[in-house]
């Protein structure tokens, strides 16, 4: 019975703020059964989980197409003026820690325009993400990956949360550029491999040296973005909760899963809640309690939404 209780429990943790009169009816059983429960559960030892957090850039083949328009800004390419569409010539990513994985198309993959190889090992990773960190990936990175997918007929992956880097620069901060390599600049660190279109063409013209450098050129993308992610972090309040993804009954970080954090004493308010803060000793952020320490049945206004 007991066993029974505590399997129940570690699934549905706010049963161990109910009261045990109340569990015990709802389990048919002593409240000595539902105090040993919990007790085994706050005691435990439960080891930490962290989700699987992916970084990740791709690179993509240009349009070719015929254009009437003298100026370029101006063109609207209709479908029978396009002569090649894009694909994706190398994907790069990563294992927040972990080390470097990549895949790119052959000069013979090129020629026939073919990426189904390389975006078959791409969902089998993306498959595994608890979370994938992209710069600019809500725009580009992930609906290109799903249009990839999709045109070489694979499904969806499994589910996983979204962090686009550039809409968290954008809506949080003030930089004047908010480009990759602007920011890792601007934190310190190395920016990006500068190159220009000419690679690009050389890849399309089926140069396996060219394709060499685009894979560099990529990976090096995703190491940049795993430091430029790591300064971020503390200041993402969307961020996926890491205790959610584990079952230990220590206080963890919600941002980076450490269970160094401590109360700072200051306070966190709602129109109609006032929760305790703390102050995340390894990255700095400060998560709040779910539980308000308003007290109960005190009269309280709140005003009209609207007004």
């Amino acid at each position: 019975m007991i066993e029974r209780i505590v399997q129940k429990m570690l699934v549905k943790r706010y049963m161990l703020d109910m009261g045990a009169g109340n569990l015990a009816r709802r389990f048919k059983c002593n409240r000595e059964d539902i105090y040993k429960a919990k007790e085994i559960i706050r005691g435990s030892k439960v080891p930490i989980k962290a989700p699987k957090i992916l970084i990740l850039d791709i690179e993509t083949a240009p349009l070719l197409a015929y254009v009437y328009a003298s100026q370029v800004w101006k063109a609207v390419i209709r479908p029978e003026a396009l002569e090649s569409d894009w694909y994706i010539l190398t994907w790069s990513a990563k294992w927040l820690g972990g080390e470097i994985m990549s895949e790119r198309c052959t000069p013979g993959e090129v020629w026939d325009e073919d990426d189904s190889r390389i975006i078959r090992k791409l969902w089998k990773v993306l498959d595994e993400a608890d979370v994938v960190i992209a710069h600019n990936g809500d725009f580009f990175d992930i609906p290109n990956i799903n249009t990839r997918f999709l045109m070489n007929g694979l499904g969806p992956t499994s589910n996983y949360k979204q962090i686009d880097t550039l809409k968290i620069a954008r809506k949080q901060f003030g930089f004047t550029h908010n480009g990759l390599d602007a920011l890792a600049k601007k934190f310190g660190i190395d920016g990006k491999i500068h190159t220009g279109m000419e690679l690009w063409k050389r890849c399309m013209r089926g140069s396996e040296e060219a394709l060499k450098e685009m894979e560099l050129y990529n990976q090096h993308d995703v190491e940049i973005l795993e430091e430029v992610y790591l300064k971020l972090r503390p200041w993402i309040r969307n961020h996926p909760n890491f205790a959610m993804y584990n079952e230990t009954m220590e206080l963890q970080c919600p941002n980076c899963g450490s269970t160094n954090v401590e109360p700072d004493g200051n306070f966190y308010y709602t129109h109609t809640g006032k929760y305790p803060t703390h102050r995340c000793k390894d990255c700095g952020n400060t998560p709040r309690e779910r539980k308000s320490v308003a007290i109960k049945g005190r009269p309280l206004l709140v005003s009209i939404p609207g007004r």
